[in-house]
């Protein structure tokens, strides 16, 4: 799983660079993105890239916001595509995590 990473001020910006989460490769993510997650409690993923994403995807997301909580962090998402952002509606991940047009927007709202 390719991820490129941006320290601006306090928060880490995780780009994914793929087109695809699901169960596939929902456990390549968590493992490429646990060192990030240890080091770093402000999480922005940008996910500009991604074109789909199944429950496995939006699972994994939520464990990385369950384990950001644990240490007084949290985890913002920034330039989802639409036929994501259909599905976070549909799941009501909307509600539980915050997410931004910018990633600009993202890292101001911590």
């Amino acid at each position: 799983m390719k991820l490129s990473t941006d320290k601006i001020g306090d928060v880490i910006v995780v780009t994914v660079l793929t087109k695809i989460l699901d169960a596939s490769n929902a456990e390549e993510f968590k493992i490429a993105t646990a060192p990030i997650l240890e080091k770093n409690n402000k999480v922005v993923f940008e996910m500009s890239q991604i074109k789909f994403m199944d429950s496995s995807g939006c699972g994994t997301l939520l464990s990385f916001l369950r384990q950001l909580k644990s240490s007084n962090g949290n985890l913002k998402l920034c330039r989802v595509q639409e036929e994501v952002r259909m599905l976070f509606e549909l799941v009501r991940i909307d509600r539980i995590i915050e997410i931004f047009d910018t990633k600009e927007e993202a890292v101001k709202s911590f």
